[in-house]
């Protein structure tokens, strides 16, 4: 049997506490090696919940890990992410992967030669999954989606400040983008309008002639979130609804996948190449926003 890989946290916000410092924690093929956060106080609390330690030196944490979880604002991973892919380490990364294209690009340069994951929680759904492998065997023409939630409003732990200056393109689109992608064929155009930070709408064309449309809000309120998919062609309609299609058992496969690829014997479904065709789309249709 091999040996638990050794994985270190990058971060100590809302997604690190929720999600990542648990899944690390809890799962048999890992040792959670410790975390770093740029507040060391913020580490050794979240530390402390999981019998891990905190380091107060990035490179300490490098030197314990052999695998890296970022759960940090965009343009904060894209540069640490460079410094533990430099270091040789896999990387778990967070979507969007980059605050900009440029760092993108820069970021997929860098990881190039060490296993990388995405974020992209809805890939490690089983329902989501079966749904992709379904609408590729239908030929659908068109689709849309959608991904409306509460999340920036006063009072909810992700209502950050990225993601309040950036809009829900960059936090709720990659989900939606990467879905339809998957189903319908590459994004090849982009047009977009609206709001970055209201109600945001796209339109997409995809590679196989297919074309698609994307609705996305953080800003109203209610529960749960609306987040779904419908597809449309010759045999007719096919539906997900991406907020009872997830399971936290979902996390525990998105490890699995990552510890996977960490040791070399499986690629992952989203690598740091799929967050960069995706901040590509996102991208332009933030120029567009924007213009």
């Amino acid at each position: 049997m091999d040996a638990p890989l050794r994985v270190g946290l990058v971060g100590a916000g809302p997604c690190a506490h929720i999600a990542h410092a648990p899944a690390i924690a809890a799962h048999p093929q890992t040792l959670f090696a410790g975390i770093w956060a740029r507040r060391l106080e913020a580490a050794s609390e979240l530390a402390a919940k999981h019998d891990a330690p905190a380091f107060a030196h990035l490179e300490a944490l490098f030197e314990a890990s052999d695998a890296v979880v970022f759960s940090v604002p965009p343009d904060v991973q894209e540069t640490l992410a460079i410094r533990a892919a430099g270091a040789c380490k896999a990387l778990l990364l967070e979507k969007p992967i980059a605050a900009s294209l440029v760092g993108a690009e820069r970021l997929s340069d860098a990881a190039a030669d060490v296993p990388t994951l995405v974020a992209l929680r809805w890939r490690y759904s089983d329902a989501i999954r079966a749904f992709i492998a379904t609408a590729q065997t239908q030929q659908p023409f068109a689709g849309r989606g959608i991904f409306v939630s509460a999340s920036f409003l006063p009072g909810n732990p992700f209502a950050t400040p990225w993601r309040l200056d950036r809009g829900a393109l960059l936090d709720l689109g990659p989900h939606v983008v990467d879905l339809l992608d998957a189903a319908l064929g590459r994004v090849t155009g982009v047009r977009a309008h609206g709001h970055l930070r209201s109600w945001i709408g796209l339109l997409l064309e995809h590679e196989s002639g297919a074309h698609s449309e994307v609705s996305l809000c953080a800003n109203v309120p209610g529960e749960p979130s609306q987040a779904g998919v419908e597809l449309f062609g010759p045999a007719g309609a096919l539906r997900i609804d991406c907020t009872t299609a997830t399971r936290p058992r979902d996390f525990v496969t998105m490890y699995d996948e990552f510890i996977s690829a960490a040791r070399g014997s499986a690629p992952a479904t989203c690598d740091v190449r799929r967050g960069l065709e995706l901040q590509r789309v996102l991208h332009e249709a933030e120029q567009q926003l924007l213009a």
